[in-house]
């Protein structure tokens, strides 16, 4: 047996990002013992690059928004695929997080009477998304760590987690390494949290940080918990397109919710072309009515740019396909026009959207006070992941919760922007209060030495192969898999292309049965990726399948082969699990019936 120092928690916290940190707080402040793995370093979680807000009926812009509307308003954006007692929870408890947030020391803008400013963003019906600027969750991670590092956890920076531990059905810790030494370290604990957010970076072009690989997913998937949704994932429309290095780099919603408009090369705001029937009445037709409502004019409607995040990301593909793009492959977003309204235009845009006008300026040489960006969809958002219980956050394995974006059920099949920050406050929370019960109630659990060796014997084989020996790069087939995830389950699919998928995947996790790498265990990116590859292979795969499955267009879904929805498939969601041979095996779960009360105010609000 290899040597292995052993760290003993109440409650393991598997990521250190808003959810994270959240639930460790939550978590410690009951009187656990906590213990938060950051495979970076604390502060540099992906929520920090979450820009325009965070989504909250605060009713403070406008007095007709409630928690109601917040509800209705998410359950339309998620075709009503969502798992409506997490959407009540949401909209109700939304805004004492915000606030709460706020007593922890969060600075964020103010109207003139001192309450927290809040602005438009697409799906929101009313004004709704507090925000910093357009460095909302840089605020945000900043706040928590600040509160969170005096409540007692044990921070655990640049530690990597490759397995779960369980014994006896129940979860008993987590394995991994620090990437320093490459020394594995062993986690028992009596609960286990999983916050560790998206899976953007399996496709070529996205927004999301170097480590959002649907690790935390594959984790919980490999031992035993159920997925849900994996087919939704969300491609958001403004993305940079030029230069090349920060192709997919977000640019948020914000932009447009401070009055930017999309334009074609032909100068025309092309989203006036379409608008889907959910929306008619709602969404203006009329660009000087769009500009009153940005400004917060509340007998205007909404304008077109602020529809919902799938179907502006298919209206900009529309026009790139036919021509119409920017010369680097986009459309162009333009919130310099504005000077027609403002006379203080270039000040209130640096001071609105700080982040933005020195992105493009340092990286694109752009002043968006002047000009046009050009943007383009970008791998955003999964609205998929771990199958949890609404209230707890528990997945099916007793012990293991999950929150943040590697748990599914809130946003159905579509996320509405701003939503999401929102989603790691209530549920960070639940998820660290529900562990912590669950821990007090359990006692811990010895981890078999048989299954630490299988697992260290599994983690050290890249080293036998070797580059040198034969073995295959990691970095290309992971490439590779980027590749055909950006090509074939992209933001438009077909039938053929997911099958054709699927087919790749398999053989490419044949591959990574071979991957190699040479050197030692210490800051050593081959063995990494070699071991990260087969959370990323289980993820794509996961996305394929249920992609092949949901014969309809829907939310974050668009197969061009089924453009249109489907009755059946609106009347159910699709879950995976493994098989006793260790196959994905796909189920088709009818929607719970919802509450009677929160039916009627769905239909209110129609």
């Amino acid at each position: 047996m290899a040597h292995f120092e052993t760290y003993y928690h109440d409650v393991l916290v598997i990521g250190s990002g808003g959810a994270g940190l959240r639930a460790a707080i939550e978590a410690s402040a009951l009187g656990v013992s906590v213990g938060v793995v950051c495979r970076s370093l604390l502060g540099k979680a992906h929520t920090v690059m979450a820009e325009g807000g965070v989504a909250a009926a605060l009713a403070n812009v406008d007095d007709r928004d409630s928690w109601k509307v917040h509800f209705a308003d998410t359950m339309r954006g998620g075709q009503y695929l969502n798992n409506w007692r997490m959407a009540e929870l949401h909209a109700k408890e939304s805004p004492d997080r915000v606030r709460e947030l706020e007593a922890w020391g969060a600075l964020f803008d103010r109207t003139t009477d001192g309450r927290l400013l809040q602005r438009n963003f697409g799906g929101h019906k009313y004004p709704r998304l507090a925000h910093v600027g357009d460095r909302t969750g840089l605020e945000m991670i900043r706040t928590l760590q600040d509160y969170g590092i005096h409540q007692g956890m044990e921070i655990y920076q640049e530690y990597t987690i490759i397995s779960l531990l369980k014994e006896g059905g129940r979860i008993a810790g987590a394995f991994g390494y620090d990437r320093e030494k490459g020394l594995f370290r062993i986690f028992e604990a009596r609960a286990v949290i999983i916050a560790t957010g998206g899976m953007g970076r399996i496709y070529k072009i996205s927004s999301n940080s170097w480590d959002c690989t649907g690790s935390g997913i594959a984790l919980a998937y490999n031992a035993g918990a159920e997925l849900i949704d994996m087919e939704f994932v969300q491609f958001h429309p403004t993305g940079m397109v030029w230069p090349p290095s920060v192709r997919g780099l977000l640019i948020t919603e914000g932009v447009r919710g401070e009055g930017g408009v999309l334009r074609n090369n032909n100068g025309r705001r092309f989203m006036f072309d379409d608008i889907p029937e959910l929306y008619r009445g709602q969404t203006s037709t009329d660009e000087e009515e769009g500009w009153r409502y940005t400004q917060g004019d509340k007998n205007a409607k909404r304008p077109p740019e602020l529809l919902t995040r799938d179907h502006v990301a298919r209206c900009i593909r529309r026009e790139i396909k036919e021509g119409r793009g920017s010369p680097h492959g986009g459309v162009f977003l333009d919130i310099a026009w504005i000077k027609e309204k403002l006379p203080n235009a270039s000040e209130h845009i640096k001071k609105k959207l700080p982040s933005m006008y020195h992105q493009f300026k340092e990286l694109a040489g752009v002043d968006i006070t002047k000009e046009p960006m050009e943007v383009g969809p970008t791998t955003h958002y999964i609205m998929g992941g771990i199958r949890v219980d609404a209230d707890t956050q528990m997945t099916s394995i007793p012990g293991l919760f999950a929150a943040g974006e590697c748990a599914a059920g809130l946003h159905g099949a579509n996320r509405l922007g701003g939503n999401s920050l929102s989603d790691l406050l209530v549920f960070g929370k639940r998820a660290g209060e529900y562990a912590a019960q669950y821990a007090k109630e359990n006692s811990r659990i010895k981890v078999s030495d048989g299954q630490l060796l299988e697992i260290t014997n599994w983690a050290l084989t890249p080293f036998e192969r070797g580059l040198s020996s034969g073995g295959m790069n990691p970095f290309q087939l992971q490439s590779a898999l980027q590749e055909l995830m950006q090509d074939l389950v992209g933001i438009a699919r077909t039938g053929k292309e997911l099958e054709e998928a699927l087919v790749r995947i398999a053989g490419l996790q044949q591959q990574a049965m071979k991957a190699g790498c040479d050197g030692n265990r210490a800051y050593n990116p081959g063995w990494h990726t070699a071991l990260e590859l087969t959370h990323m292979l289980t993820v794509a795969e996961a996305i394929a399948k249920a992609a092949l499955e949901r014969r309809e267009s829907r939310g974050g879904h668009f197969r061009e082969d089924f453009p249109n929805k489907s009755d059946e498939f609106g009347r159910v969601n699709i879950t995976i699990s493994k098989d006793g041979t260790g196959a994905m095996r796909l189920t088709t779960l009818p929607k719970q019936k919802i509450r009677d009360d929160l039916q009627q105010i769905i239909d209110e609000m129609k």
